[in-house]
């Protein structure tokens, strides 16, 4: 199962080890689940990493993107026309069409631009957007 998670949820995931995600978490680990991403979605996440909020030096900073770099997929498809709605806020559009263009089953956030195209009903193609709580829980072996 292929998934994209927003920068937010990314940051749970590297940098605060948000014990809300861990069973996104577990998925990964049991390759259950693969995180796709794309230029964009990297460059937010370098972006946000910088910021003096989060407190991070640069090495610590470098670290939390390797391990990303090393973790994830790079999405190999092209852009696809399939129409998207569009979200509030520009920045965010990026999440949608990676889901869309690289086929993932979820679209993982607590962004509520995003959330609000759910509660919307908005038809998707072939993926939802759901909260970390929202994620299947992988089953137990």
């Amino acid at each position: 199962m292929q998934i994209v998670l927003d920068t937010n949820v990314v940051l749970d995931w590297l940098v605060f080890r948000d014990p809300g995600i861990a069973h996104i978490v577990t998925a990964l680990e049991r390759r259950l689940a693969v995180v796709v991403t794309n230029d964009l979605c990297e460059a937010e996440l370098a972006r946000v990493l910088a910021y003096d909020t989060l407190a991070l030096n640069p090495s610590a900073r470098q670290s939390v993107l390797d391990t990303y770099r090393q973790t994830v997929t790079r999405n190999p498809y092209q852009a696809s026309a399939l129409p998207l709605p569009r979200c509030k806020d520009p920045d965010d559009q990026k999440f949608l069409e990676l889901a869309r263009d690289a086929g993932a089953q979820y679209l993982v956030t607590k962004d509520k631009a995003l959330l609000k195209l759910v509660r919307a009903r908005y038809r998707l193609r072939g993926f939802s957007i759901v909260l970390p709580r929202g994620f299947p829980a992988p089953i137990a072996s």
